[in-house]
């Protein structure tokens, strides 16, 4: 038995908050619900829980390793476990058997968790690869009796699970190609199953219901594999048929295929990413807009907020007019409109109206019998876009109500006509409003406007699975473990500049040229402090799967389950070519 409290760690220059030095420890030990005392986790997000109190690993997996990485240094607890046993092999423990040790009684809840923490221990940084390609994570234990443990007492097992699924086998279905509905339908069947396994494992399930799509790569793993693949690669030319105004400060762009073709359909609440014409001396920009006119019309609206020091909105707005050609990429995203008959409430503030608006004619567009929120704040009616686009589309829709809050109305802005309320859209006013808890809600706006109200829903009674958000600009990181995260904007590296190809992260306003001095995007990302989500950093958790806009990266090493088509991971993989990057 080992344990150990979370501790600094240095590492690439960073430190690293872990629970992942273990060491073993003589005489009983309480195990208690969260915890062996003496025992604890740095990371709750990913590690520790009541699903997951107690890590598992088998001696005979350490003499794997010793004969494949050559070692002779290996010591219990240094795969980060508290138990390390003597049989209990993965390809024969399954989800929810139940075992007793000393007076405590335990469940196995999932398969370890793939993270870079087991190879920052180990002096490996492939280990969370190798973990699952070898078919040897290990397993967590939940605590259903408390009592004490010692080493050297018998495990004994109470009861098998049900569906007698392995530990090996769920690792399979999760991170490895080649998974069957029946394999997933049989994991949701087994109640001891984490939550967040079962999360995984629902998602899986929903990408095999919609396999017309055409989406691939693993669902259950991150979102960005559920979206369908890019209509066409890299750029294209699209023609600019219409520019209109929309309020003070935002217009928008209809753009067609200058052949006349029907454009491919794009889904409610998708974006797309648009090379922006170079102005005297300086280049092109790229930057993604979300699409707001109706689906399936054979063209694509987008609108563009034009502000004070937005390079790229006011230079689309002082020089780009009708039949102008702009390089365009496919329609992609996630932040969809999903279908169903429950309730749906779309929320936004200022040009965050946008996907929501595209949301809104799809519903308008089927004559929907769903129920329908449209709530949207605005500082007055000047900055009201769509105002009466907006409403005309609530108005065919038989179940909708409509709250429109401005926080500054003009003296010509008249209430119950342009406006209902006088104020902010705020998590205070979404308390008020009896929402439906069963609803699905969308919202975009400003980040302090999505963060209260989101917090507002799910306080409201909603399910926090079904508050979706779309941000404008890079999203939030996450860098498990590491403290004092950067908080700088994008910026170039430090140090001699780069001679390989541009990277472009499309969201962050960046181009940075390739140094091969880096080991990944990722660790190029990192450098400039662009905001990243990773975990493994070894290809295997796809926590860094994004979609790649144009160009060509190579892998090293391979990701142990390729990224959807129309995405790359970044973790793993450097460019071959100018790239552009969701990100």
């Amino acid at each position: 038995m080992s344990v150990g409290m979370p501790k600094d760690v240095p590492w690439h220059g960073r430190t690293v908050h872990t629970g992942v030095y273990k060491r073993p420890v003589h005489g009983p030990r309480m195990v208690r619900r969260l915890n062996i005392d003496g025992d604890g986790q740095g990371d709750l997000g990913g590690h520790g829980g009541e699903q997951r109190a107690v890590l598992v690993y088998q001696t005979d997996s350490y003499r794997f390793w010793a004969r494949e990485l050559g070692r002779d240094d290996l010591r219990p607890g240094r795969f980060g476990e508290n138990f390390t046993v003597d049989g209990l092999p993965d390809n024969e423990v399954c989800i929810g058997d139940r075992y007793r040790i000393g007076d405590a009684l335990f469940e196995v809840t999932q398969p370890r968790v793939t993270c870079y923490r087991v190879g920052l221990r180990m002096g490996e940084p492939r280990m969370a690869a190798l973990l699952v390609a070898h078919h040897r994570p290990g397993f967590y234990l939940r605590v259903l009796e408390e009592g004490e443990v010692e080493a050297g007492q018998q495990i004994v097992k109470v009861s098998t699970g049900p569906e007698a699924m392995t530990v090996e086998e769920i690792d399979r279905v999760l991170y490895l190609p080649g998974h069957t509905r029946r394999q997933v339908e049989r994991a949701l069947r087994i109640p001891a199953l984490s939550p967040g396994w079962q999360a995984s494992m629902e998602a899986l399930l929903d990408q095999g219901d919609n396999e017309a799509a055409g989406t691939s790569g693993s669902a259950g793993l991150n979102a960005a594999a559920t979206a369908p693949r890019p209509a066409w690669p890299g750029f294209r030319p699209l023609v600019v048929t219409r520019v209109q105004p929309e309020s003070h400060s935002v217009f928008s762009l209809s753009l067609a295929a200058p052949d006349g073709s029907e454009l491919p359909t794009a889904l409610p609440g998708q974006f797309v990413t648009v090379k922006v014409p170079p102005e005297g001396d300086a280049p092109p920009l790229i930057r993604s807009y979300s699409l707001s006119g109706e689906p399936g019309t054979g063209t694509y609206r987008i609108s563009v907020k034009a502000e004070i020091h937005g390079a790229a909105g006011n230079r689309l707005r002082s020089h780009v007019r009708t039949g102008d050609h702009l390089d365009v990429a496919a329609p992609r995203g996630t932040f969809c409109l999903t279908t169903g008959d429950n309730p749906v409430v779309l929320l936004s503030a200022g040009v965050g109206v946008t996907p929501v608006l595209a949301m809104l004619h799809a519903l308008a567009r089927d004559r929907s019998s769903r129920q329908v929120w449209w709530l949207h704040g605005a500082h007055d009616g000047t900055e009201h876009p769509f105002a009466r686009e907006s409403r005309e589309l609530v108005g065919m829709l038989p179940r909708a109500r409509l709250r429109i809050y401005y926080s500054k109305p003009a003296a010509e802005d008249r209430r119950d006509v342009d406006y209902t309320d006088i104020g902010h859209l705020s998590g205070d006013r979404i308390l008020g409003l009896g929402l439906p808890i069963d609803a699905d809600a969308y919202l975009c706006g400003p980040g302090a406007f999505m963060d209260s109200v989101t917090t507002a829903l799910v306080d409201a009674g909603l399910e926090a699975s079904r508050v979706h958000t779309e941000i404008f600009g890079a999203g939030p990181s996450l860098t498990p473990g590491i403290d004092g995260a950067a908080t700088a904007a994008p910026h170039q590296p430090a140090g001699r500049a780069g001679t390989g190809p541009t990277v472009v992260f499309a969201r962050s306003g960046l181009e940075v040229p390739w140094s091969d001095a880096r080991e990944s995007l990722l660790e190029l990302a990192e450098a400039c402090d662009v905001p990243v989500r990773w975990s493994c950093r070894t290809g295997v958790c796809h926590t860094c799967e994004l979609a790649l806009m144009s160009g060509a990266v190579q892998y090293a090493p391979d990701p142990v389950e390729p990224p959807a088509d129309g995405n790359i991971l970044i973790c793993c993989s450097k460019p071959t070519e100018e790239i552009v990057l969701d990100l």
